[in-house]
C-alpha cells in the first residue's frame, strides 16, 4: 500500500467540492419549484424533504469548502 500524496488528496477534495457547488443549488432550486407547484399533502411533504436536503447540502458545502481550503493552506505552508 503506497502513501497518498497530499496534493492528490487536495485535488480529490476540490473535485468533490466542485460537484457539491453544482449539485446543492440544483437540489434547492428543485425543492422551491416543487413547493410552488404542489399544494396537496403527500407531494408537499416530498417538497419539504427536498428543501431540508438542499439546505443541508448548502451548509455542508460551505463547511467542506472551509476544510478543503484549510488543508490546502496547511499543505502549502507546512513548517
Amino acid at each position: 500500500m503506497t502513501k497518498q500524496n497530499p496534493y492528490e488528496k487536495i485535488l480529490k477534495r476540490f473535485l468533490i467540492l466542485l460537484s457539491l457547488f453544482v449539485i446543492s443549488p440544483i437540489v434547492l432550486n428543485i425543492a422551491f419549484k416543487a413547493l410552488k407547484i404542489y399544494n396537496k399533502s403527500p407531494e408537499n411533504l416530498i417538497a419539504y424533504g427536498l428543501l431540508i436536503i438542499g439546505v443541508s447540502l448548502i451548509i455542508f458545502t460551505v463547511y467542506f469548502g472551509f476544510k478543503t481550503f484549510k488543508l490546502l493552506l496547511d499543505t502549502l505552508f507546512r513548517k
